[in-house]
């Protein structure tokens, strides 16, 4: 059985989803991956809105829950932070084992994307991480590797895996 590969992003947001998540799954099929992507499930119909939000959260863990790695979309997502849901999802993967796979665009630390002044403070006087890292340190220390777009990151998951498959 092909590795599976929990989707994890943004991208369930896009006008364009569906055909979207059939693309990243078809880069993961030329990859020899099996990509999960959160739209795969449909939640019931007559939900309420709350109960939606439960059903979709149930499933995704246990998407996560089953997949051999995930791959996490944290380019930037209304603002300048990767989607807070994609960084439970990877905190969730983490947790469980898993191994991340991260991509995304931009600049190369943080201090040179989040304005700062020169006591690194930004401008409501939060300090900005200086540890030379790409993204916030907790995601940073915890993934396996990362890639700038996504058809780079999919074949870089592919080969890593192939060269050191995880136990799970």
């Amino acid at each position: 059985m092909p590795p599976r590969i929990y989707l994890a992003g943004f991208d369930v947001f896009r006008t364009d989803a569906k055909d979207h998540g059939t693309y990243l799954k078809r880069l993961c099929s030329a990859q020899g991956l099996h990509g999960l992507f959160p739209l795969d499930n449909q939640a019931p119909p007559n939900l309420s809105p709350a109960a939606t939000a439960q059903w979709i959260c149930r499933q995704n863990l246990q998407m996560i829950h089953d997949c051999t790695a995930l791959l996490a979309n944290l380019n930037d997502f209304r603002g300048l932070e990767p989607d807070s849901g994609t960084a439970f999802e990877v905190g969730a993967a983490i947790a469980l084992g898993k191994p991340v796979w991260a991509y995304f665009e931009g600049p190369a630390t943080l201090r040179q994307q989040v304005p700062h002044d020169a006591c690194g403070r930004d401008a409501q006087g939060f300090a900005v991480e200086d540890f030379n890292l790409p993204r916030n340190l907790m995601l940073a220390c915890t993934w396996s590797g990362r890639s700038t777009c996504v058809e780079a990151a999919i074949r870089d998951l592919g080969q890593w895996l192939s060269a050191s498959p995880p136990s799970a």
